[in-house]
């Protein structure tokens, strides 16, 4: 049985891509930051070199995917998003280099944050990056620092557009709307309503994650996205429409970014070329198995 070593195991993607790879044969090994009583998880900090190539040297993966970071961009501590997401990643390499078993595919997330305020056409992976904030900017750093490693280790990088599912934190845009529709709550306050984004399914995204893993494409940059968008304003006529129900929506300024990127859209093109067929659910379907699910 093949072993992968996913990073940031009890994070909300982690979960869904341990999941999917169990049921196709992986043995699943995790590391995070925080405790848990689980078989065959690691608390390890990225910072922490000794702790990282300990756990490598350990496990011995077959395949490694970096899921690991900060993932918020409003969070409040902008140099954090260079600790973890670019020198954890910097740690994680490093450890994986330095022992003499090498994984057959190393997948590290990077994010479609790197192209910024593109406002026309479908991005493809060669349209030039314009990171708009500091998560971005960190994203695409470690793009940058892991083409270093490209000759000791078989990295592919994954830019996921925005993408969504069951148990993703409510201080994220969809999440936070569909809690607000699950309570039937009188308004919700959001920001600004014309930005239109590029949704994928979770469950999507990692069977899109295990297929390139699968084939690893050694030294490419693939976008994972569905090719379609929606205005946060069709998200809320969606959520009314399943639900039943209506709520107001104030526009809160302090939620309006200055560095809003208006429209997001991906190219799978390549993703497609490499992994074959593969297609994220319509959004309203999503958004019912999010709206309809057990509460947790």
């Amino acid at each position: 049985m093949p072993r992968v070593l996913i990073t940031g195991l009890n994070g909300f993607t982690g979960r869904y891509m341990a999941t999917e790879l169990e049921s196709h044969g992986w043995e699943v090994w995790g590391l995070g930051s925080q405790s848990a009583d689980q078989p065959r998880y690691h608390c390890v900090d990225l910072a922490d070199a000794t702790g990282l190539h300990a756990i490598v040297s350990e496990v011995r993966p077959d395949a490694v995917v970096h899921l690991a970071g900060i993932a918020f961009v409003g969070h409040g501590d902008a140099q954090a998003f260079y600790r973890v997401n670019l020198l954890g990643t910097y740690q994680l390499l490093a450890a994986l280099a330095q022992v003499p078993y090498t994984p057959q595919c190393v997948l590290l997330a990077s994010s479609a944050g790197v192209y910024g305020n593109a406002t026309s056409g479908s991005l493809k992976e060669d349209t030039p990056a314009q990171p708009a904030n500091d998560y971005a900017v960190s994203k695409l750093a470690m793009e940058h620092m892991a083409k270093l490693w490209q000759d000791k280790l078989p990295i592919v990088i994954s830019r996921p557009f925005n993408y969504t599912g069951v148990g993703q934190g409510v201080s994220f845009l969809l999440p936070k709307i569909v809690a607000h529709f699950r309570q039937r709550a009188s308004s919700i306050e959001l920001g600004n309503l014309q930005v239109w984004r590029d949704f994928s399914d979770v469950r999507a995204v990692v069977r899109a994650y295990r297929r390139l893993i699968e084939v690893c494409p050694h030294g490419q940059t693939v976008n994972v996205c569905s090719g379609r968008v929606h205005s946060l304003g069709e998200v809320l006529q969606m959520a009314e429409q399943i639900s039943g129900h209506r709520l107001r929506v104030d526009v809160n300024p302090a939620f309006v970014r200055a560095n809003e990127v208006k429209i997001l859209c991906g190219d799978a093109g390549r993703l497609r070329s490499l992994i074959g067929d593969w297609d994220s659910p319509p959004l309203p379907d999503t958004l019912r198995w999010m709206l309809e699910a057990p509460h947790a």
